[in-house]
């Protein structure tokens, strides 16, 4: 059996996606380093990612670099790291008020990648597109982990409260996008299309 080489044509938006799933390692690491800044520095690294990754979308556009892998590994590469925070958050400080938005963002972002998944199968992906809703989401999300990871109050401004807020409003936001997904796909689903 012979094997084709594969060849790999890179730009500046899928290194910068790549960039964020090599730092997933690197914020495990250090977020169990056993020294008093490193929670500051694992907030710097989700920072430094959530910065890639606004980065890279805009600089796809931008330079017309849109690329198969990069539509691929951009949402793995968030998905990852969203994840892992929220794991490593939830181990640090098992507590029902910070296990159920996580887990309500979890189980959704599962779901939602399903759906967007089974829709591709069928040629209805478009129907399940980004929205608005799930950008917002992602802003309050990325924030919410950001505060959360810091914990540290700055001056007056109470950290953790605040990532608890921003983490239930993106909770929130999150159930909302997923009805709209699913409204969105519901005539497919109900029809029944399906290769199995």
């Amino acid at each position: 059996m012979r094997f084709t080489p594969i060849t790999i044509k890179m730009n500046i938006p899928t290194l910068l996606t790549l960039l964020r799933i090599v730092l997933i390692p690197v914020f495990l690491v250090v977020f169990y380093l056993p020294i008093d800044s490193a929670r500051a520095w694992t907030a710097l690294i989700f920072g430094l990612a959530a910065i890639t990754d606004w980065l890279d979308g805009y600089l796809a556009r931008r330079l017309n670099q849109t690329s198969a892998l990069g539509a691929f590994l951009d949402p793995v590469a968030d998905k990852l790291m969203v994840a892992m925070a929220l794991v490593l958050l939830v181990q640090a400080d098992p507590t029902p008020w910070l296990a159920i938005p996580a887990a309500v963002i979890v189980c959704r972002e599962i779901a939602v990648s399903a759906l967007r998944e089974w829709m591709a199968e069928i040629g209805a992906r478009a129907r399940v597109a980004v929205s608005a809703i799930g950008k917002f989401k992602t802003t309050a999300q990325m924030l919410a982990i950001l505060l959360l990871l810091y914990q540290a109050p700055l001056g007056g401004f109470p950290t953790r409260v605040s990532g608890l807020i921003l983490l239930y409003m993106a909770a929130g936001l999150t159930l909302w996008s997923m009805i709209v997904y699913i409204h969105a796909a519901w005539p497919a689903l109900r029809s029944g299309s399906n290769r199995n």
